[in-house]
């Protein structure tokens, strides 16, 4: 894999990321499908786990106020393999920060996010 591939493939896995948090995305099934994996997964901040079904009765319930968007920080990322991209950042939700862990898989549909993880910092 060239460096460019590379930068193309975290910046796929970035944009997808960033749209998973815009509230208009959210507020739209079938939008956030577009983005999930099937075989999708995460293990919130709650320590709860969350499939495809259960994340989409959250996002679509406004979790994620457009007058309060979501503060990303520090976001970085790295391909493991091609096709797979680990990105890392601070998402900070009004007040609550907490540090994210995504997985981000290339299919033949475009990058799918295949598992999320958060852990709340202080």
């Amino acid at each position: 894999m060239t460096d460019d591939e590379r930068k193309r493939a975290v910046q796929a896995a970035v944009d997808g990321e960033m749209r998973l948090l815009d509230p208009e995305v959210r507020a739209s099934p079938d939008r956030v499908l577009e983005l999930l994996d099937p075989e999708f997964t995460e293990i919130g901040a709650s320590g709860r786990w969350w499939d495809v079904e259960s994340i989409l009765t959250v996002t679509s319930g406004g979790s994620i106020s457009p007058e309060s968007p979501v503060k990303v920080s520090d976001m970085s990322g790295a391909v493991l393999a091609p096709g797979i991209v680990h990105l890392t950042y601070f998402a900070d939700n009004q007040g609550r920060r907490v540090w994210r862990s995504s997985l981000w898989r290339s299919t033949e549909t475009g990058w799918r996010l295949y598992f999320h993880q958060g852990t709340l910092a202080g």
